[in-house]
């Protein structure tokens, strides 16, 4: 009877490597995430907000004429829009980013 040993021989270690390559490349991925920049507009350009993948504001522009006293609610109004549509873009590109890694694994916040 032969004995079955792990696939690639050496009791695995090339699926070692392969994992351990894969786990190098994903640190990289998510470095190189987080180091991106993400712009969202709102109110037709007139707040700016500039993300980066760790979820930090760099950035808000408001344009003089979004401010108007007598309605600061809509001012905060769009600056919540923009900053939060900023935010979604970086999750969406992180997330088609790391599911090449996990491949649709399910693994939360990939």
């Amino acid at each position: 009877m032969k004995k079955r040993g792990m696939p690639g021989g050496m009791g695995g270690g090339n699926m070692m490597k392969q994992i351990q390559k894969m786990q190098a490349d994903m640190i990289k991925a998510q470095e190189e995430l987080e180091e991106r920049v993400y712009t969202a507009s709102a109110g037709g350009g007139a707040v700016k907000a500039t993300v980066n993948g760790k979820h930090e504001i760099t950035s808000l522009e408001i344009s003089p004429d979004a401010v108007d006293p007598e309605d600061v609610e809509m001012l905060s109004d769009m600056i919540m829009a923009a900053c939060n549509e900023a935010l979604r873009e970086a999750d969406e590109i992180a997330a088609g980013e790391m599911g090449r890694f996990t491949g649709g694994l399910g693994i939360p916040g990939f």
